[in-house]
């Protein structure tokens, strides 16, 4: 099959694949994963497109409630993107994660569709208070690395471009990327795919912008544990997920032209 053209895409993973942080649940979410069938769709019309990604699943909810019906779709293209809802939780084994992602590379590589995924951000450098989290987020990269040479996925390595980290690429809860951070992992996955027209300027850096003041920074930070730490810590403790009770946007495949009919 030539570069570019692949007839069913379908997306599995978490809330960034859902779109998070592009748009909202009462206009709709838009997200990379979106973004990237619109930039298929632009040599390939007739793309269908489905998107299983359901907030606040660890790798092994993935596993165990897309991966079946993405395999039932019969890909020629998927992206599994998974993990960082692990990284984030109290006990984390970044081995058994790793073995929930490879399961899906196997599976979906096995049926003969080109898999994608990619590395995550050093956490530290988009909010220091997650500085003790540094190290899951680079074991983890390891492992993707390694699971994806040995099945042959294709990986966007985002997590060795400084941009990444840059504030204005993350939405005010610095979990979920801005519109311009899902512009910019789409345009990630595309150069890794090797799209026609793709290239490397999602790696170059955002035009200077103002730096806070240290006094500036330290409210900042104490306003985000306010805001965003608190309840999330709060759910935690409950046993609450942000995606109880939730459903995929889009788990059947669907002419990407519709998305331009969905609320955005």
């Amino acid at each position: 099959m030539p570069v570019g053209e692949y007839p069913r895409y379908v997306a599995l993973g978490d809330s960034q694949t859902e779109g998070l942080g592009d748009g909202d649940d009462i206009g709709g979410l838009r997200g990379w994963a979106d973004r990237l069938a619109e930039l298929i769709a632009g040599g390939n019309p007739d793309l269908l497109y489905a998107n299983l990604a359901v907030r606040g699943r660890l790798a092994g909810q993935v596993r165990a409630e897309q991966l079946a019906p993405a395999l039932a779709m019969r890909p020629d293209l998927a992206t599994v993107v998974a993990g960082v809802n692990d990284v984030l939780r109290p006990r984390f084994d970044a081995d058994e994660v790793a073995a929930h992602l490879e399961a899906m590379y196997g599976a979906l590589r096995g049926q003969g569709a080109r898999v994608a995924t990619l590395t995550f951000p050093d956490v530290s450098r988009i909010t220091p208070l997650a500085r003790p989290l540094a190290h899951r987020v680079l074991a983890l990269n390891d492992r993707i690395r390694e699971a994806a040479g040995r099945h042959g996925v294709v990986v966007a390595e985002t997590s060795h471009h400084a941009v990444v980290t840059d504030p204005r690429l993350w939405s005010p809860d610095r979990l979920h990327a801005s519109p311009l951070g899902h512009e910019r992992i789409a345009a990630a996955m595309a150069h890794a795919l090797e799209l026609p027209g793709s290239d490397d300027s999602w790696t170059r850096p955002l035009p200077d912008g103002r730096t806070p003041s240290a006094l500036r920074a330290a409210g900042a930070e104490l306003r985000w544990a306010g805001s965003f730490l608190g309840p999330w810590l709060v759910r935690r403790i409950r046993g609450r997920s942000s995606g109880d009770g939730r459903r995929a946007k889009r788990p059947a495949l669907l002419p990407v032209a519709a998305l331009a009919e969905e609320p955005s």
